[in-house]
């Protein structure tokens, strides 16, 4: 309290009769107050003099009505966003993001006023890249930069810790949303700072995969194939490395790249040689669906083009992927496919009216 008084009267060039006065108290009390021959103890008088001062009640020790329930939402923080993270792993992104939006919100909300803990400032960081993933997961192309400001303000906060793992997820997740949104070149770069400074095999092999893609679309075919010829080599450890570096994911992400580089002959060569394995998560069996219906329809199999995509389109409704239906439109519309693209707008419009928020 004295500390904070003297503070405030410097900041404010305020002399002691010019505090007492804005606090209608007598000069000499301010004076005890800041020599600290008074201690103002009455949570009323403390209430008072921050109202006055218009300073949060909790720089003077005064605990809000509030505090308790803040402080039980930090305490089971972590399990929400583990909770939702299984739940977006699961194929269930929305009920990701409903579930950690109140968290998000209220950790905000207090950020905002200055009352945050470092401990709780992490919690804030976590909660925002868990939100901008699942965003990433639901929300329609138009829409993806959302995701990729939530992965971003996640890692301002991861730059200003001690905590590398997590700086190094950061990066591996805001540079997969800033791909999403189609901005390739910070997307590799951010790739390729989490792949400099991830030590476990699990980040190591997740920046390779992510980074592979973001080379492929960015047009990088030297940083492409040497990104897969790792992750190969992860494989072939035996170990395990996570959704992203397992034969299924790792098949899709080859072919798919293949494609983006102009190439769908090998492309197609990798879909029908490499073993695949079941999927890591249900999510992933739809991209895989929509990557094999744009190589087949690159290679002309309209038949084999179309049986995919209306899997593709089928499941992704179903898990309400808008951003993998839209994908699906597109290469039906380019192999000509007049009738699983009117599938897939039907589909995607119905999805638009689950997902639009309510008034």
């Amino acid at each position: 309290m004295p500390t904070i008084m003297r503070a405030y009267r410097h900041a404010n060039d305020l002399s002691q009769e010019a505090l007492a006065a804005i606090l209608d108290y007598d000069k000499s009390y301010i004076a005890m107050i800041e020599t600290r021959r008074r201690d103002p103890g009455d949570v009323a008088v403390r209430r008072h003099i921050a109202r006055a001062l218009g300073l949060p009640s909790h720089f003077l020790g005064v605990t809000e009505p509030d505090d308790a329930d803040f402080a039980a939402l930090v305490q089971f923080g972590d399990s929400v966003i583990r909770l939702a993270e299984i739940a977006r792993q699961s194929g269930r992104a929305v009920e990701a993001v409903n579930e950690l939006w109140p968290l998000v919100a209220r950790l905000e909300a207090r950020a905002a006023e200055g009352r945050l803990e470092r401990d709780t400032l992490l919690l804030l960081a976590a909660a925002r890249l868990a939100l901008g993933v699942s965003l990433g997961t639901v929300l329609p192309e138009e829409r993806l930069s959302a995701a990729a400001a939530w992965t971003g303000k996640a890692l301002i906060l991861a730059r200003h810790t001690n905590d590398q793992p997590f700086l190094a997820h950061a990066l591996r997740m805001h540079g997969n949303e800033l791909r999403k949104a189609g901005r390739l070149t910070a997307a590799v770069t951010r790739l390729d700072h989490a792949l400099a400074i991830s030590t476990d095999p699990t980040g190591q092999g997740s920046a390779l995969a992510l980074a592979a893609r973001a080379a492929s679309e960015a047009g990088l075919p030297d940083q492409f194939i040497t990104a897969i010829n790792q992750c190969r080599r992860l494989l072939d450890t035996g170990a395990e490395h996570g959704m992203l570096v397992n034969p299924f994911t790792l098949r899709e992400i080859h072919a798919r790249g293949l494609l983006a580089l102009g190439q769908p002959t090998q492309a197609l060569h990798v879909l029908t040689t490499d073993s695949a394995g079941e999927p890591a998560a249900p999510q992933w069996q739809v991209i895989e669906r929509v990557t094999t219906g744009e190589i087949l329809t690159a290679s002309r199999d309209k038949d084999g083009a179309q049986e995919s995509l209306l899997a593709a389109i089928t499941i992704a409704e179903q898990r309400r992927l808008p951003h993998q239906l839209q994908r699906a439109i597109r290469a039906a519309n380019r192999g000509g496919l007049a009738a699983v693209a009117h599938t897939g707008r039907t589909a995607l419009q119905r999805l638009r009216g689950q997902l639009a928020p309510t008034s």
